[in-house]
C-alpha cells in the first residue's frame, strides 16, 4: 500500500518555523515527509534537516520523497523522545526549528493490517513501531478491569468507560479478543442504544485510548518538550500540531511554564526562585485550519498548531 498522508496546517507550520536557508531543522514525526519536503525546499546548500520516525513504512516513504535533497537530510528510525541522543550522535548542539505533527497518520488509519481503525476488520495491533512486542490485543486481553477503565476514562474521555471495561473483561473470560470488529461489537453492546445513535462512531474514543496507552503518546510528549526547547538556538522555534484536547493541554501548559517558570508566591515583590524564562509563546490562541483546508481534508478538523520561540 502506498504511503499517503496529507499534511495538515502545512503553510502555517512552514511560515511559523521562520526557516533560514543555512539553518538546522528537525521533523520529529517525519511520516510521509510532507512538512519536511517544504522545509527542504527553503534550505540552502548549508541547511540541514533531521527527520525522525518510528514507523518503518514512513521511513521508506520519506526517504523516497526526500531523495532529491539527500545531501542535506539525515533520516533516523526512532522515537522523537530520543531526540537529544540523536542530535548528540550527529554532533549537533543546537537547531533552528523543530516540528511535531502528533497522532496517527492517514496511512496508518487506512492500512487495515495496522489495526488502528474501527472501520475495517483486522487484527488488534495499533503499534506505531512494529519492533515492539506488545500490541493492542495484549492490552485488551491482559489489563484488569480497573486499568481498562482508567485508560478509557483518561485517554479516551469515554463516558461509558466503566461499562466498556466490564464488558471486555466478561467477554474475554470465554474467548480471546483478537480483531477490531470483535472489539467493536463489545463496545456497541456496552453503550445504551440512544448513545449509539449519536454523533461519531461508538468505538472512536476507546480505540484512541488504547492506541495512546500502547504507544505511550502522552508520556513521550510530556517528557520531550522541555528538552526540545533547550536544544533550540536563540530565536529558534518549536511548532507542535495536536489533534485532541489531551495533547493540546500538555503543549499549552509546557509552553506557558517555559515562558514563565517562576514559582514564587504572587505577593513576592522580587523573584527569589531563580527560574528564568526560556522564551515566549508565539500563539496565544492555537492556529486552526482554514475553511478551505477543512473542505479539502476532513482529518484536519481537530488540528491545532502552537508555537514557542526560544529567547534571543
Amino acid at each position: 500500500m502506498e504511503f499517503k498522508h496529507k499534511s495538515v496546517l502545512l503553510e502555517e507550520t512552514i511560515e511559523n518555523l521562520n526557516i533560514k536557508p543555512s539553518g538546522i531543522y528537525v521533523d520529529g514525526t517525519l511520516g510521509g515527509a510532507g512538512h519536511s519536503y517544504e522545509i527542504c525546499k527553503s534550505l540552502g546548500d548549508d541547511g540541514r534537516l533531521i527527520g525522525i520516525d518510528q514507523d518503518e513504512d514512513a521511513i521508506c516513504a520519506a526517504s523516497e520523497k526526500l531523495s532529491e535533497y539527500k545531501d542535506k537530510v539525515s533520516i533516523v528510525r526512532d522515537n522523537y523522545c530520543n531526540f537529544t541522543r540523536i542530535l548528540d550522535e550527529l554532533n549537533i548542539c543546537l537547531v533552528d526549528g523543530i516540528l511535531l505533527d502528533l497522532g496517527v497518520s492517514s496511512y496508518q488509519l487506512d492500512n487495515a493490517d495496522r489495526g488502528f481503525t474501527y472501520r475495517v476488520d483486522a487484527p488488534l495491533d495499533m503499534r506505531m513501531d512494529n519492533r515492539k512486542e506488545i500490541t493492542a490485543k495484549d492490552i485488551v486481553n491482559s489489563y484488569d478491569e480497573s486499568e481498562l477503565f482508567r485508560i478509557l476514562k483518561e485517554y479516551g474521555e469515554e463516558r461509558y468507560a466503566r461499562s466498556i471495561a466490564s464488558h471486555i473483561v466478561r467477554y474475554r473470560s470465554n474467548k480471546v479478543i483478537e480483531t477490531t470488529y470483535e472489539l467493536n461489537d463489545i463496545i456497541r453492546g456496552s453503550i445504551p442504544a440512544k448513545a449509539r445513535n449519536g454523533q461519531g462512531h461508538p468505538s472512536k474514543q476507546t480505540f484512541q485510548a488504547i492506541r495512546i496507552e500502547l504507544n505511550n503518546e502522552l508520556g513521550v510528549l510530556k517528557d520531550s518538550i522541555d528538552n526540545m526547547i533547550d536544544r533550540l538556538s536563540p530565536g529558534g522555534r518549536l511548532c507542535i500540531i495536536t489533534f485532541h484536547s489531551l495533547e493540546d493541554r500538555i503543549v499549552k501548559n509546557a509552553f506557558r511554564r517555559n515562558e514563565n517558570p517562576c514559582i514564587c508566591p504572587p505577593n513576592f515583590p522580587v523573584c527569589t526562585c531563580g527560574k528564568v524564562s526560556k522564551g515566549k509563546v508565539i500563539t496565544r490562541k492555537p492556529i486552526i485550519p482554514s475553511e478551505e483546508e477543512l473542505a479539502e481534508n476532513s482529518r484536519s478538523k481537530s488540528s491545532k498548531l502552537r508555537v514557542f520561540e526560544k529567547i534571543r
